[in-house]
């Protein structure tokens, strides 16, 4: 068994579209980055690819790279499935955290687990995703920025 964890955080900007999860959230400000910036997916295959001892996200998907300019990070998570898969490893679980001043999470939870454990072909049940605020203080709690972590577990494939 392997333990993989991460953090990622982008900016909150006008004229992008918030999503994260894979789902697009109406806001009046979106994630700034060189893909959709989706800063949950972002931490899951961090910590995936972390998990696996392959480097991180940067080396496999780089910003320099135009071939990932706008993408959609539910892609990329395709994308470190097959990774998992060259590399004979399963997913265990994923727990995850959101930390977000507004728009509040918990009516779109639910279908980030879904789209999550679709792309990476596992039961919701392995798929952990929770939200908490900056309670006010910080890039986050100014509503500056969005902050994502993540904490799995993979095993050899049995």
């Amino acid at each position: 068994m392997r333990i993989g964890q991460s953090k990622d955080v982008h900016r909150l900007v006008e004229g992008r579209k918030l999503i994260i999860g894979g789902v697009e959230i109406p806001y009046e400000k979106g994630l700034l980055g060189h893909s959709d910036a989706d800063v949950l997916l972002h931490a899951i295959i961090e910590a995936l690819i972390g998990a696996m001892g392959l480097k991180d996200i940067g080396t496999h998907f780089p910003d320099t790279d135009p071939r990932y300019e706008g993408i959609s990070s539910l892609l990329l998570l395709d994308k470190t499935y097959e990774m998992l898969q060259e590399n004979g490893y399963e997913i265990v679980n994923l727990d995850s955290l959101i930390v977000i001043e507004q728009p509040k999470m918990a009516p779109h939870i639910d279908q980030m687990r879904k789209n999550i454990a679709q792309h990476l072909h596992i039961d919701e049940s392995r798929v952990n995703v929770k939200a908490t605020r900056g309670e006010g203080m910080g890039f986050v709690g100014n509503k500056e920025g969005v902050m994502a972590e993540c904490v799995c577990l993979i095993d050899e494939k049995k």
